[in-house]
């Protein structure tokens, strides 16, 4: 089964992936605006807002993800590491900042 990923305030265009597929191992630079650094969630280069779910919620952050987004977006529950997502719904992302 496959998803769209949509970016919001980029011209890059919506792409589809396969449910269970992480975002850090199929977006690059030409197909996203999301940067990615270390790509195991302790540099918080690839912090997204998800601004929509369509269909089933995100599966929920990991232990380390929920870990190091508490300490450097507390109140910011809709803030991913786009690198921790793997997908299992329609969704809409926007770059943000930690």
């Amino acid at each position: 089964m496959s998803f769209r990923v949509e970016f919001s305030d980029s011209d890059k265009e919506a792409v589809e992936l396969q449910e269970g597929d992480c975002l850090s191992e199929k977006l690059t630079i030409q197909n996203s605006p999301i940067l990615f650094g270390c790509r195991i969630g302790i540099c918080g280069t690839c912090a997204v807002e998800v601004l929509e779910e369509k269909g089933d919620p995100l599966h929920p952050r990991t232990h380390d993800e929920t870990e190091f987004l508490g300490t450097m977006a507390p109140d910011r529950n809709k803030v991913r590491l786009a690198c921790q997502i793997h997908i299992n719904t329609n969704i809409k992302i926007k770059k943000t900042e930690i």
